[in-house]
């Protein structure tokens, strides 16, 4: 069984998705950063960073911050969504160190900007406006010649997106001119466990996509 310690944020999704995918047994922990929650002795002690998401493997006592971390450790735990071939396994990994390190921290910075405190600055505004784009169209030619990220198989590196590009309407982008991005959010959207994943441990204010089944 899995602790779950999470909130309705792309990064605490990456994880009740992948565990949906998996089929792994868990138990769910609301932290409402909203409240504070995070800075909480008993959560810090599990996540020393104090972010979401957080895991604790009853089974064997392992505790794990870090949405990246935690994907790996489930996906290796249940020998599902990330390949075992050495080329693909790496590819994976490759890709999902892009979405740590750029798609997510920039679409981050673009949420904060342009739909939580526009008009405070309107350098970061352009500069996390044009940087969003630039990932978006690194990530549209990645997916010109394939359903999933690496290649036709669904991986660990497409959970670790898709929450993000699922709030493209905050970081003022039009799935339109993404086409391959499009059908690729598409095809994941209709995944049953991407649903049941998408409520954990609330719903916020981010519609499913059109089109996707309820």
């Amino acid at each position: 069984m899995i602790d779950l310690y999470t909130w309705a944020t792309p990064n605490g999704r990456k994880v009740s998705i992948a565990l949906e995918e998996l089929g792994l047994a868990y138990t769910v922990h609301p932290i409402d950063i909203s409240k504070g929650e995070q800075y909480s002795q008993e959560f810090t002690a599990i996540s020393p960073n104090q972010k979401i998401p957080a895991i604790v493997d009853r089974e064997n006592g392992i505790r794990l911050m870090e949405s990246g971390a935690i994907l790996m450790y489930l996906a290796q735990k249940a020998g599902k969504l990330l390949p075992l071939d050495e080329v693909k396994y790496w590819e994976t990994i490759q890709w999902l160190m892009w979405q740590k390190s750029g798609l997510g921290p920039m679409l981050g910075l673009a949420l904060h900007y342009l739909k939580f405190n526009r008009g405070k600055s309107t350098y970061s505004e352009e500069r996390f406006k044009q940087e969003t784009h630039r990932l978006y169209g690194v990530l549209e030619q990645q997916l010109s010649d394939r359903d999933f990220i690496t290649g036709d198989e669904y991986t660990i590196a497409d959970i670790a997106s898709w929450p993000w590009v699922a709030r493209h309407e905050f970081q003022t982008v039009d799935l339109d001119d993404y086409p391959n991005v499009k059908a690729w959010y598409l095809r994941i959207a209709e995944r049953p466990a991407v649903h049941a994943g998408w409520a954990v441990p609330v719903p916020d204010e981010v519609p499913m996509p059109v089109g996707a089944k309820d």
